[in-house]
């Protein structure tokens, strides 16, 4: 469905552009206005196909499972939200992260958005995201935590359920994919992820990942033809 909703979207995007062109200086400030509305709606509607994409395709699609360095995986989600942690003057703390076996561009993706979250929902004073690890035997603990606005415990689970959004848009950007992406990456690899509810002065998601992975099971099953 993603893929065939990208042909008109096309098509509309691009008689906006023509109209934009040829008829932009001959319209009057609410039809400069509603033009704009039309760009925006398109655009957001462009990045809600894609973050569905990537919300379909964990599971779906499997690569193979390989030994990581999470060390490097934080580096790369970093360089990846370069601009975004300079523009926010965000501090960053990070220990000394295990290898383990996974998906690497899962890895950099669940990082990436866990840390997204805490510079999107910032505070008044500049983010501080604080990643850590601990040995649970069995398992790897980690947990991403900031200072930033936090979450009402009632909604610990409900933020984990594609398309649940706490806030406006006009106050943070977001179509409510983020975290029910992480989730699906995190079950992918035979864990759990959950947000402390006991964390105060922030928000912190904690995420367990074992050290010996089982061989991944698709979770999304295309229902059978009858």
């Amino acid at each position: 469905a993603s893929h065939d909703l990208q042909e008109p979207l096309r098509s509309i995007s691009s008689f906006i552009q023509i109209l934009e062109r040829r008829y932009a200086p001959v319209l009057d400030d609410d039809g400069q206005e509603f033009m704009g509305y039309v760009t925006e709606g398109a655009q957001r509607m462009q990045k809600l196909i894609n973050e569905l994409q990537d919300y379909t395709r964990v599971g779906r699609i499997t690569r193979e499972m390989e030994r990581v360095d999470l060390n490097h995986i934080l580096e790369l989600a970093r360089s990846n939200l370069r601009t975004k942690i300079e523009e926010s003057n965000a501090e960053l703390i990070i220990p000394e992260l295990p290898h383990l076996v996974a998906d690497l561009r899962q890895m950099i993706q669940l990082f990436q958005s866990l840390i997204d979250n805490s510079l999107k929902f910032q505070g008044e004073e500049p983010p501080r995201i604080v990643v850590e690890c601990q040995d649970r035997i069995t398992h790897w603990e980690f947990a991403v935590a900031d200072n930033g606005i936090g979450v009402d415990p009632q909604y610990a689970d409900r933020i984990f359920i594609i398309f649940q959004r706490l806030h406006t848009r006009d106050n943070y950007v977001g179509n409510g994919i983020g975290l029910a992406i992480c989730k699906k990456i995190v079950e992918r690899h035979n864990g759990t992820i959950r947000m402390d509810s006991k964390y105060t002065g922030g928000a912190r998601f904690t995420f367990m990942l074992p050290k010996r992975m089982k061989k991944p099971e698709p979770i999304d099953r295309a229902p059978k033809m009858s």
